[in-house]
């Protein structure tokens, strides 16, 4: 077993890893790019990586405060489905995840369950696994974030929501 600090510094040494393991992929070889993650410019849409123990996963987390714009937005994925499929097929879907802080979100994500952060040794593999997952997310993101934009700003949805609220 790990002790606390040596599971923190593990982690410090994965993702320092994991950045030099990046500066060398094709996509960030002659420009200055960083994977797109919170930065999707759309209210409670982020992506994210995750390596743990149990395994390797790449996340598109759709987490407005709005519920209703929340699921507008994951039922855009779903009648899209066979887009998202051409680049993150196989993808496990969740319409309800509660998160360990208690905030429920939905989910799109891939997991490499067999991989393991404690074990050095694959950690190659994990970076592999999540930068070719991560491009592909991240190409469905820009075949989709029009739509997704315009939910999140959605006035409409808003209105509707307070209105039912005031009922």
């Amino acid at each position: 077993m790990y002790s606390r600090e040596e599971i923190k510094q593990l982690h410090k040494e994965f993702w320092t890893a994991f950045g030099t393991f990046c500066q060398h992929l094709p996509r960030f070889k002659y420009r200055h790019k960083d994977w797109i993650l919170y930065n999707t410019r759309i209210k409670g849409v982020e992506m994210k990586f995750d390596a743990t123990c149990d395994g390797a996963y790449v996340i598109m987390e759709l987490n407005n405060k709005s519920e209703r714009k929340r699921l507008a937005m994951m039922e855009l994925l779903k009648r899209y489905k066979a887009v998202v499929d051409e680049d993150f097929a196989d993808a496990v879907w969740e319409d309800s995840y509660i998160k360990p802080c208690g905030t429920e979100v939905c989910r799109i994500y891939r997991c490499q369950s067999e991989l393991n952060i404690h074990k050095r040794e694959q950690w190659k593999d994990f970076f592999v696994y999540l930068s070719k997952n991560m491009s592909a997310l991240e190409r469905v993101f820009d075949a989709m974030k029009e739509q997704l934009q315009y939910i999140a700003t959605d006035s409409n949805t808003e209105s509707t929501e307070a209105e039912e609220s005031l009922s």
